[in-house]
């Protein structure tokens, strides 16, 4: 892939902010232009959040249109179905197999969709499906669970994986390095 669309999507809390902040440095010094935006919504109460990245040799707006996102990350599985309109058939998504209940479902005013995942392939989308959550609580830090979801994605892009270390190396604080490039790495391991 030389070009491409990248939708970051889940729910506040979740590291998706960082992820697509790392993503977008490492193809920055990879020698790809690239461009971000956020939307953070009401990310403090558990709400919707999404990056929107696009890299290429140039790239003019940030904003991806509809129907062309050739990979999405979704942190949480009902955020890869919230936002199927944006992907393009044949597109992959890295997807979490966490599940975050949104609070009409924590209430019971509605169940959690149980096809999601069928729904996407249905749709002619390669799903890359990892818990990222408990793959970063083997390596000792739950936290570390956006940082595994950079990795499944770091497997799919013309990056050497060393660009990314080095990037994630200088972006998080001294003390939190190696659990990070740890994390990394096990991601790495679903796509590579």
């Amino acid at each position: 892939m030389k070009a491409g669309n990248i939708l970051f999507t889940g729910v506040g809390g979740q590291g998706i902010l960082l992820a697509s902040e790392l993503t977008a440095l490492t193809l920055l010094a990879a020698g790809f232009d690239a461009k971000k935006s956020e939307v953070h919504g009401m990310a403090q109460r558990g709400g919707s959040v999404t990056a929107q990245l696009r890299f290429g040799e140039r790239v003019y707006a940030p904003l991806i249109a509809i129907g062309t996102v050739d990979v999405q990350v979704a942190f949480e599985m009902m955020e890869a179905a919230r936002y199927l309109p944006y992907l393009r058939p044949g597109c992959t998504v890295v997807v979490n197999t966490q599940k975050i209940l949104p609070p009409a479902v924590a209430t019971g005013q509605t169940s959690y969709p149980a096809d999601i995942l069928e729904t996407l392939a249905a749709q002619k989308i390669h799903c890359l499906r990892l818990d990222a959550f408990e793959m970063a609580r083997q390596v000792g830090e739950v936290k570390t669970a956006n940082v595994v979801m950079v990795g499944a994605l770091s497997g799919l892009l013309p990056v050497d994986a060393a660009v990314f270390e080095q990037n994630i190396a200088a972006r998080v604080p001294a003390k939190f390095k190696e659990v990070n490039i740890e994390a990394f790495r096990r991601g790495r391991a679903v796509s590579a």
